[in-house]
Parts: C-alpha cells; sequence; structure tokens
C-alpha cells in the first residue's frame, strides 16, 4: 500500500483528530481596527507603525488595498508605489524597487524590500537622466549582461517616473 492510501486510511479512522476546524475567507471590510505595518529592508526598517488605516501598493497579480482584517495573503511586488494611510489622515508614500508583502490574521502586515525610500527623495529631472543613460546602455551594443541590467533598470526606473508624475 502506498503512502497516500495510509494517509487516507487514517484520516478515516479518526477524523477529528486531522482535520482543522473549518475557517471562512471573507472579504476585507472596513473595521475600526488599525493596521501594524513594518516596512523593511535588509540594513533597517523604514516605517514601523500601528495606526495605519489602509495600504496600497503595487504587486504582481495587481494593485492592492489593504485594510484591517484583510484575508492573509502574500503577495510579490513590482517596482512601485507603496502608499500608507494613517489614522491622523496624513499619508507616506515609498518607492520599493521590489519585494514582498505578507497579510498575516490580526491585520498584521510586513512589507520586505531590497530597495526601497520615501517619494520625496527623488527628484523627476535626474530619474529622466538615467533613463536616457538605460536606454543608451539597453539599445547599444554592449554585454548581454549589461543589456539585461539596462532593461531591469529601465523597467524600475519608468515605474518610478510614472509615480512622479
Amino acid at each position: 500500500m502506498n503512502s497516500l492510501r495510509v494517509a487516507r486510511a487514517a484520516i478515516r479512522a479518526r477524523p477529528s483528530a486531522f482535520r482543522a476546524p473549518l475557517q471562512r475567507r471573507t472579504y476585507a471590510d472596513v473595521a475600526p481596527d488599525k493596521i501594524q505595518l513594518s516596512l523593511a529592508l535588509p540594513h533597517q526598517a523604514i516605517y514601523k507603525s500601528q495606526d495605519v488605516v489602509q495600504v496600497n501598493f503595487a504587486a504582481e497579480s495587481g494593485d492592492m488595498g489593504v485594510l484591517a482584517n484583510h484575508v492573509p495573503s502574500i503577495e510579490q511586488l513590482k517596482p512601485g508605489l507603496v502608499e500608507v494611510i494613517e489614522e491622523a489622515g496624513g499619508s507616506k508614500q515609498f518607492f520599493l524597487s521590489g519585494g514582498f508583502a505578507t497579510v498575516q490574521p490580526g491585520s498584521v502586515l510586513s512589507i520586505n524590500a531590497v530597495e526601497g525610500y520615501p517619494l520625496e527623495d527623488f527628484s523627476a529631472e535626474a530619474v529622466r537622466n538615467q533613463i536616457s543613460e538605460a536606454q543608451k546602455i539597453a539599445q547599444g551594443s554592449g554585454s548581454e549582461q549589461d543589456i539585461a541590467e539596462a532593461k531591469i533598470e529601465l523597467e524600475v526606473l519608468e515605474s518610478l517616473q510614472a509615480v512622479l508624475k
């Protein structure tokens, strides 16, 4: 008898011992609770708060908004803007090069990225200049590695330029 059949037989023999209680998954709804947010880079935490109402970010599966009591999930982030809406009504904006967002039970959201900066640290003119340099390299006759790196750089810079407009 193979191991899968043995496991099935064991579950049928004692169903209450192996089955977890059913949990109902629902959509997030506006709740008076707040989100506990941690926005971290490998070398430092750039934002941490327990008074966050909503967090918006660009995920690979599409743009997302996370409220309190959101369904637990893990999302891969695209290069883009993370907007943190605080309880006091203000908001903070960060540009991340990519990463992961983990929504955990209890309204806990962890965002981990390799690089991230407050949006006000960027200059639209400097970004335009970097885009033109990266385009020259991407369209040039350099090595395959240089061209691939320039294309990645272009993707991130174009996302940043779209956010700065």
